[in-house]
């Protein structure tokens, strides 16, 4: 029976790829990718010569329906991101939704995404926590900001290099000043770096050293 498989790729170390991903991008009849130069690099560094097609948040609502139809027609369709999960805070939810309702069958393989890592090694409580991706840029982010702050459990937030410090600033001001955080950046690859400490500590770090590259932070729960 043919499927839509959703497979993760590194977010950073080309190495992370598993095998049975590796596997299943070869044996499929096409791959949709966010950005098909992006994932040339990766299909390239494993010989991978299969069609790929462009699969993002500008053109999804368009090609959904299309795919699952061919799906269901005898194909097997690989979708990948950039970087990790497809689906977590990549393209990929509403593909996986109209399969689902269109009676084809999704299967996900397990593997690479950032935000275990980094809670890992944040060295904040792991047994619960929640997952917040990107906060909203204008409209909610306030009211968000406060429901964060009164979560009990750990936070997982994705924030760019240019957003870093204002979010860091926002939560210090609703969290208080001696909050721990981690927030850690370019996880797996050459430059990786972990810094942890109390909101104030972090933001002082971030003022002196210029944020680059893709950050998680992870934010201690409220007392």
């Amino acid at each position: 029976m043919s499927k839509l498989y959703v497979i993760p790729t590194p977010v950073g170390n080309l190495e992370d790829m598993t095998l049975r991903a590796i596997r299943m991008l070869n044996e499929c009849d096409l791959i949709l990718a966010e950005d098909t130069r992006t994932t040339g690099i990766l299909l390239k560094h494993y010989d991978i010569k299969k069609p790929v097609q462009a699969h993002h948040k500008f053109n999804e609502h368009q090609t959904v329906v299309r795919y699952a139809e061919r799906i269901k027609a005898g194909e097997n369709i690989a979708l990948v991101s950039d970087a990790g999960m497809p689906s977590i805070s990549d393209p990929g939810f509403l593909l996986v939704r109209t399969c689902i309702q269109k009676g084809v069958e999704v299967e996900c393989l397990p593997g690479a995404t950032a935000f275990i890592p980094a809670l890992v090694v944040s060295g904040l409580p792991s047994d619960k926590f929640y997952f917040e991706g990107f906060l909203p840029v204008k409209k909610g982010r306030k009211t968000r900001l406060l429901e964060i702050a009164s979560e009990k459990r750990t936070g997982i937030l994705y924030e760019s290099p240019f957003r870093l410090l204002k979010t860091l600033t926002q939560l210090s001001e609703v969290c208080g000043q001696n909050r721990q955080v981690s927030v850690s950046r370019e996880l797996s690859k050459r430059f990786e770096e972990t810094i942890r400490g109390a909101l104030e500590e972090v933001m002082r770090h971030f003022s002196e050293n210029e944020p680059k590259g893709e950050f998680v932070v992870v934010l201690e729960g409220a007392n």
